[in-house]
């Protein structure tokens, strides 16, 4: 591997079906699909790379490739059948295939942390050709599963403030994770912007088709407002639930810093939407002065305040007690009210 500074190289949003694992039996069941799961993308990801080309350096997976979403289950049964272990078998196992063929793999899964023995987190993970993780975000803005924002105090003591807004900076540029929706909130994007963040790696499980839905649309808006590539990866559906399988298929994509689509997919399993990341030229134009520069102009100073002062959704909502997720329902059904109250909304 080399540790040079790379000006330019390939990506790939490797869209692959999710094969869920909600109706695995137990625990050893559910970790025995993972690894054909893992299996199959090495094999995958061997063949796509063969095409592309050895400057292929970055590949990025869908949402909870490894096991879909719960469906019913509860936070406790879900910690013990999906959720991976930091230093567990699933990271050790793609960290290898990271190895083998000399790139970064991106992906998202459900972890356990030993700090908050009690709940999960959906992590977006970054794994460098050493085999090691060298990126792990946990999402913050999330329906129905634990977030940082939900036990803020404690993380923060944990992890720190940039541990919550991780920039990994590394030999093809410096990488950040948005996990699904999160998209949709320019606030997370624009925390990681602050840090230096030149490519969004963006896993997800979505809709698709031929209207542009609020996703894809904020898939150009964060690469435009940011100067930022977005390497966006969808499921190519998602076997063994009730739901239809191609219910969230298609539409990888890879957006560059202004906003033009440089590469997307349709349906099913592809690895179509590859494109070159340009780091050179993307350092040029954000070095460049001009009505187009919108990072070297933004004036964050006049929306402090008006951030410092809203409160709406509440942190610190679990203290380490077991949750069912019924709390996630009533926070936001109490949040509403108090924002009706105050009439905001």
């Amino acid at each position: 591997m080399s540790t040079n500074p790379i000006d330019s190289f390939r990506a790939l949003a490797l869209q692959v079906t999710c094969h869920a694992v909600n109706q695995a039996s137990d625990r050893a069941q559910a970790r025995s699909m993972m690894q054909e799961a893992i299996d199959r993308l090495g094999q995958q990801i061997a063949g796509s790379i063969a095409f592309i080309g050895s400057d292929c350096r970055l590949i990025v997976l869908p949402e909870y490739f490894l096991t879909g979403f719960p469906l019913g289950e509860s936070i406790a049964v879900w910690a013990e059948k999906a959720c991976l272990e930091i230093a567990g078998a699933e990271y050790k196992a793609l960290g290898q295939i990271a190895q083998k063929y000399n790139i970064f793999l991106a992906g998202n899964a459900y972890e356990l942390d030993p700090n908050f023995p009690k709940l999960y987190f959906q992590t977006c993970f970054v794994i460098d050709p050493s085999g090691s993780v060298v990126l792990r975000y946990r999402r913050l803005n999330s329906m129905f599963a634990p977030t940082p924002h939900d036990v803020w105090d404690k993380y923060l003591d944990c992890y720190g403030l940039e541990g919550v807004f991780p920039v990994a900076k590394t030999e093809i540029g410096n990488l950040a994770a948005l996990a699904s929706e999160e998209i949709l909130y320019p606030e997370v994007a624009r925390c990681l912007a602050m840090r230096g963040a030149e490519i969004f790696l963006h896993s997800t499980s979505e809709v698709y088709g031929k209207e542009r839905s609020p996703k894809d649309a904020a898939k150009i808006v964060r690469a435009v407002e940011n100067m930022a590539y977005v390497v966006s990866a969808n499921t190519a559906g998602i076997n063994n639930i009730p739901i239809p399988v191609a219910s969230a298929d298609g539409g990888s994509k890879i957006v560059d810093y202004r906003g033009l689509v440089l590469a997307e997919t349709a349906t099913g399993e592809s690895m179509a939407a590859f494109a070159e990341i340009d780091l050179a030229a993307l350092r040029r134009y954000r070095r460049r002065p001009g009505l187009n520069n919108l990072l070297s102009r933004q004036r964050f100073e006049l929306y402090a305040e008006s951030y410092s002062q809203s409160h709406f959704y509440p942190a610190n909502t679990i203290q380490d007690q077991e949750v069912d997720r019924k709390h996630f329902l009533q926070t936001q059904q109490d949040a509403i009210a108090h924002l009706a109250d105050r009439g905001i909304i």
